[in-house]
């Protein structure tokens, strides 16, 4: 059992040593001028240029256009997809009238419709957020409707016994059951829209780490490319550990969070 102990703690920092070796080859191949410094500028290069953006407020700026158009986006996709997921799971004939169009429009790249979302709500903020918010409105449906879906339907039986109302049906039973994979959907969404705010940006827009990357690439200041690339990742290590405590703090009798504790 000790030495089973020693592995799994060792097994933790495999992955950090192996980036750690990965950027090492990197400094290495760049110090030594054996890939092209153009395209592949060492680690500390790249390093020490993202630092000199965050101190001259340039990537700061970029963060903050692209933060609010992805919050914005999430809350008015979010929101009315996670209601209308939970209300097409919990009612059969709403779900027959409204399924054949969601499986219909879901699988339409957002991006390829953006030109007509900017015929409709012009060339300005609007048009990017709606575009994103489409993005995030189908996972936060199609899970939320699915967990209803799940509920076993004995829940329902003892809930109509005791003569609950609908609103406290959903408040106790439907709501709380559903809610590890409405967060699930949510976590899926976050990541996805994290990915179309880069495109719409890229396709369309004045500030954002999308710009960044276009304009780095066509100036072929690749330092800055790769600094934008370090942002949205950290973005998207952060979303993770959010939705992660999120999890926890709502949801602490889910299977995952105590295996948490457990593995723990």
């Amino acid at each position: 059992m000790i030495a089973r102990g020693k592995l799994r703690s060792w097994e933790k920092f495999v992955p950090a040593l192996v980036i750690a070796g990965f950027f090492l080859i990197w400094e290495l191949l760049a110090k030594g001028e054996l890939v092209s410094r153009l395209f592949f500028p060492a680690p500390t290069k790249i390093l020490e240029n993202f630092w000199g953006m965050i101190i001259d407020g340039s990537m700061l700026m970029h963060l903050a256009a692209t933060l609010q158009r992805l919050l914005a986006a999430l809350v008015l996709g979010g929101i009315p997809g996670i209601l209308l997921g939970l209300a097409m799971g919990w009612s059969s004939s709403l779900r027959t009238l409204v399924d054949p169009l969601v499986a219909a429009l879901h699988p339409i790249p957002k991006i390829a419709v953006f030109p007509l979302i900017i015929m409709f709500f012009g060339i300005g903020e609007t048009s990017k957020i709606v575009a994103i918010a489409i993005t995030v409105f189908f996972p936060c449906l199609i899970n939320s409707m699915a967990a209803v879906r799940q509920l076993p339907p004995v829940y329902f039986d003892v809930a109509r016994n005791y003569g609950a109302s609908r609103f406290k049906t959903f408040q106790r039973v439907v709501w709380p059951g559903s809610l590890p994979m409405v967060l699930a959907g949510l976590r899926i969404a976050s990541a996805v829209a994290l990915t179309v705010t880069i495109a719409v940006e890229l396709l369309s827009a004045g500030k954002g780490l999308g710009v960044v990357i276009w304009f780095s690439w066509q100036t072929f200041r690749t330092a800055d490319l790769y600094s934008a690339l370090i942002v949205i990742a950290l973005l998207g290590i952060l979303f993770n550990v959010l939705m992660k405590k999120m999890g926890e703090i709502l949801i602490p009798w889910s299977l995952d969070h105590r295996e948490g504790i457990i593995s723990g």
